[in-house]
């Protein structure tokens, strides 16, 4: 099984509790003794994974940057979704679903992943060509989303696309230039937000594809927002639809 590092105490954490088998051996920084850390600590004994005390020197040098908080795990990899079809067919009910066309930045990826959790998305689909993969970084700013969250790369996203069609997944693209709100499209059965990158948006083909295109009305000063923020303001819209929905039909 390939392993990877993971760092900061929500990704080790995170990883602890769901998985705690697929952790080989976490790394502690020697100075830390607050309430935080012992927690950690009584954590993975209580999954007998082994303890390794290092300094801050040593945790930066193993992951390539000083926000480690003063942990560091090696662990094995997780499938949390072997691919689109196995997921699919696991959801019980309408799926939601968040599709990221052209983000390569580990920092909005991770963000991307918090986001998509805590709306209750059931996954975060994206290129291989054009997406960062699930390293370091991402795993630490996505505060254990990584852990949880079904992260599913496509050699073909255009494809991809067209099959969640055919499964009868409303396809949802962002655009600033869009002639619908977000406010008056539909999120209460299967859908798929689409987001394309900052500045350039989504390609031509994956635009083409979509169902209908809806932008987030902007009151402010501000022209438009982080595609993290952006995407969370439209997959909780599509939660609070169903919620909605749900409440309507009991």
């Amino acid at each position: 099984m390939k392993s990877k590092m993971i760092f900061g105490f929500h990704a080790v954490t995170a990883r602890l509790r769901q998985e705690a088998s697929s952790v080989e051996e976490i790394y502690v920084d020697t100075e830390r003794k607050d309430g935080r850390m012992k927690d950690l600590l009584y954590a993975a004994k209580g999954a007998n994974v082994r303890i390794i005390q290092a300094d801050d020197a040593r945790l930066s040098a193993i992951v390539g940057t000083r926000r480690h908080q003063g942990v560091v795990a090696k662990a094995g990899e997780i499938s949390l979704a072997l691919n689109l079809d196995e997921l699919l067919d696991a959801i019980d009910g309408p799926p939601l679903l968040l599709i990221l066309d052209g983000i390569t930045d580990p920092h909005n990826l991770g963000a991307c992943l918090r986001v998509a959790d805590a709306a209750g998305a059931h996954a975060v689909i994206a290129p291989k060509d054009r997406a960062v993969g699930l390293n370091a970084t991402v795993a630490k700013v996505a505060s254990g989303a990584a852990e949880t969250m079904p992260y599913i790369t496509v050699t073909n996203l255009a494809r991809t696309l067209r099959e969640l069609k055919e499964r009868g997944v409303w396809l949802i693209g962002t655009s600033d230039d869009a002639e619908q709100g977000l406010y008056q499209a539909d999120f209460s059965g299967p859908a798929a937000l689409i987001m394309g990158s900052e500045g350039e948006g989504m390609r031509r083909l994956t635009r083409e594809a979509c169902d209908v295109l809806v932008s987030i009305p902007m009151f402010g000063s501000v022209e438009s927002l982080n595609v993290s923020v952006a995407s969370g303001v439209c997959l909780f819209e599509g939660r609070r639809q169903r919620i909605v929905k749900a409440k309507a039909t009991a």
